[in-house]
């Protein structure tokens, strides 16, 4: 079943403008461009003053289950990853999995290594929830 995804205007344009720059390029990450290109094509673009504090956009810190290991993550442009201190790119298949979803849902993703079943536990932190709109 598909939910609903949510995104804001900003983190959209920011997105949109990401995928566009890299496939102007070469990269090995066109699986994953396509993918994140896929999930903000579905999503639902709201004003940040208008998004619900438990959806997860970027730079949000978020405890998620990942087959049954609690982790705390935040999601960040690629250039800001550094898997060591928990901060994902939305350019992995984790981060591009959680994108626009909300506290409690489940998400079933196909990764390098298999199908992945992620649980988004709860947003510890949403910098619209917080006002900061321009993160």
């Amino acid at each position: 079943m598909d939910r609903n995804l949510y995104i804001n205007e900003l983190d959209h344009k920011r997105l949109m403008r990401l995928i566009e720059d890299a496939l102007n390029g070469v990269t090995e990450q066109s699986n994953s461009l396509r993918s994140l290109h896929a999930e903000l094509t579905r999503a639902t673009v709201v004003n940040a003053e208008e998004l619900p504090p438990d959806v997860v956009t970027m730079r949000s810190r978020v405890l998620i289950m990942l087959e049954n290991e609690e982790k705390e993550i935040t999601l960040v442009y690629p250039n800001e990853a550094n898997r060591s201190t928990g901060q994902i790119s939305i350019l992995s298949p984790i981060g591009t999995a959680i994108i626009g979803y909300r506290a409690g849902d489940v998400i079933n993703w196909l990764t390098p290594g298999g199908l992945k079943h992620i649980k988004i536990k709860t947003v510890l932190y949403q910098p619209e929830a917080s006002g900061d709109y321009e993160l």
